[in-house]
């Protein structure tokens, strides 16, 4: 059964202004295996980059040894696609205001960790596979992150260079063309990087 949605503001908790908490369902409605975790140089959110591609950090995967015959073939691969579990993140946000935005948006029109389930998607470059571990770059996890998913990237399939996100590409103009602006300067309290 569907609970009413509860408003909630900056001095309730860990919310900014705007923002909106529902309560959880009380069970969840499937399970799921963590496979491995990964292993990152970063041991804070705040530490952590934006998204994957602001670092070249190398990263290793550390797949659970009984998943290693899963890897056979991927060595062949020069991407691939990473899901993993932000298992720090909180999980009841509807209605969010990124620090970096001028306006709240809902959680599904954001890449933003804070979701109902904190699953996070990079396409990684695979450097290296030695036994059960992997070495990619393109990752923003903090370290020890629970890793659910590995599958090859294919460009062919994956990519949709036409893909386009209107209310992004309005904001960045707007920024770009502001005289002066910095859209992290202006950040409001914590990232959601810091938050739980």
């Amino acid at each position: 059964m569907m609970k009413r949605r509860i408003k909630v503001s900056r001095h309730s908790g860990d919310l900014r202004d705007g923002e909106i908490a529902v309560p959880l369902p009380e069970r969840p409605d499937a399970s799921l295996f963590f496979i491995g975790r990964i292993r990152t140089p970063w041991k804070r959110r705040e530490e952590c980059p934006k998204n994957p591609r602001e670092t070249d950090a190398a990263c290793t995967i550390v797949l659970d040894p009984r998943w290693t015959d899963g890897l056979k073939g991927l060595e062949s691969v020069s991407h691939v696609v990473v899901l993993y579990w932000m298992d720090r993140a909180r999980r009841d946000l509807v209605l969010q205001m990124p620090h970096h935005y001028a306006q709240g948006r809902g959680t599904f029109a954001l890449r933003s960790p804070v979701r109902p389930n904190p699953i996070a998607v990079s396409v990684a470059r695979l450097l290296s596979i030695e036994g059960n571990k992997l070495t990619v770059i393109g990752l923003d996890c903090i370290d020890k992150t629970p890793l659910l998913d590995l599958k090859p990237y294919f460009a062919t399939t994956d990519s949709v260079p036409e893909a386009s996100v209107g209310w992004h590409a309005s904001e960045k103009s707007r920024f770009k063309t502001a005289p002066g602006s910095d859209r992290r300067a202006t950040g409001r309290g914590k990232s959601y990087r810091q938050r739980t």
